[in-house]
Formats: structure tokens, sequence, C-alpha cells
């Protein structure tokens, strides 16, 4: 079948409105969380249930300053930084999949990676592990070869699956029908990736969901 999608055409307000919807959505579950815990610890009549609204205190906080952190560097400038140590991204990363039911293998030789590569590897990860909605493992690779990086990630698992919004984000196509914030990150990364001179696409298989991309190192 022949794709005819125009690509996407969208003001720079349009996509930062975009970004902030997004975002909030994943603050909101958590900030929620953690209303809803203060709630039953002020409520008289649910003394009984302390412990349990400090649990949900506790780990919904967690969940969101993990959120917050991740969030900085894969949509933020991240203060004046140009250059990110690979370890400080994974532990971004693992931060995001403690709150996702897959789990994430890292490898990444280079010791540290340019903006471009940073923004690629935290948001190309966090993609396939949305990709695993039932669980599964996605195993992150980055190889620099010359001056480019190569980034491979591939999410493995059952019922793995690419929605069709953000494969059309992926190629700067428009969103059509689909969720807003899971198209706009996608056309975020091709966005940066693009003005960073790289190439980025995705390939759905049995089970299998795999990413890719090339930047400048």
């Amino acid at each position: 079948m022949t794709d005819t999608a125009e690509p996407a055409v969208i003001r720079p307000a349009e996509l930062a409105a975009f970004l902030a919807a997004r975002m909030c959505h994943d603050f909101i579950s958590p900030a929620s969380a953690i209303s809803s815990g203060l709630d039953l610890l002020d409520d008289p009549s649910a003394q009984d249930m302390r412990e349990e609204a400090m649990g949900l205190i506790t780990s919904s906080a967690k969940k969101l300053a993990d959120l917050l952190s991740f969030c900085r560097v894969a949509f933020g400038a991240s203060a004046s930084a140009e250059t990110f140590d690979v370890r400080e991204l994974e532990k971004l990363a693992q931060g995001a999949f403690a709150h996702m039911r897959a789990e994430l293998e890292w490898t990444v030789e280079a010791p540290a990676v340019n903006k471009p590569a940073a923004r690629t590897l935290l948001n190309l990860a966090q993609m396939a592990g949305a990709a695993l909605p039932t669980g599964g493992t996605a195993r992150v690779r980055a190889v620099q070869e010359g001056a480019s990086l190569a980034i491979a990630m591939e999410a493995v698992g059952p019922r793995a699956r690419l929605r069709p919004e953000v494969l059309a984000g992926l190629q700067g196509k428009a969103q059509g029908e689909g969720l807003h914030g899971h198209w706009v990150q996608a056309y975020y990364v091709h966005l940066f990736v693009g003005d960073a001179g790289g190439r980025v696409f995705a390939d759905v298989q049995d089970d299998r969901v795999i990413f890719a991309a090339t930047l400048p190192a």
C-alpha cells in the first residue's frame, strides 16, 4: 500500500503546546496520587489507612521525581549542558522504566554523547518501553562509528506494538487519528534528529519493535 501522507506542518507554538500537554499528562497521575494520599492522612475516619497513604505518597513522589528528571533532559534544555555522561543518561532511563512493565538493557559504548544524541537515546528508550504494554525487554545499543553515533533499540515482548501515530511522527507526518501525546514525542524526535543532520526510523515485526537512528557524534 502506498503511503501518500503529507509531511506535517506545525507552528512552534503548537509544538510547544503539544509537548507541554504530553508532559502534564505524565505528571498528573503521580501528582494526583500524592494529593489523594495527603487527603487520606487528613481524614480522621481513615486513620487505619495511614500506612497505605504513606506508601502511596512515597511511591508517587518517587515516580514524579523520576519523570521530572527524565523530561528535563529528554524534552528540556537541561541548563547549558552540551554533552552528557552516558551513565547519567542510563540512570534517567532506568528511573523512567522503574514505572513501566518492561525492563531496560542498556549498552552504550561512548562515555559521553552530545545533546541531540542524549535526547534521542532517552526518547527512543521511553518509546521502546511504551511499545511493550504487557512487559518485555527494551535493549538499547549505541556504537560510535567514525564521526557518527549509531543507535539501535529493540523492544521484544508479547504484544509488542507501535502505534500508527508514533510511526507517523518519526516520519515527520501529520498525526491523523490517535493520541497527540504519542505522536508529538515521535515528531519531536524527528525534528531534532533532522536538525542535527541525522536520521531516525522504526520497524515492526512479530512481537518486536525496532528503532534506529544515526547522528553526528
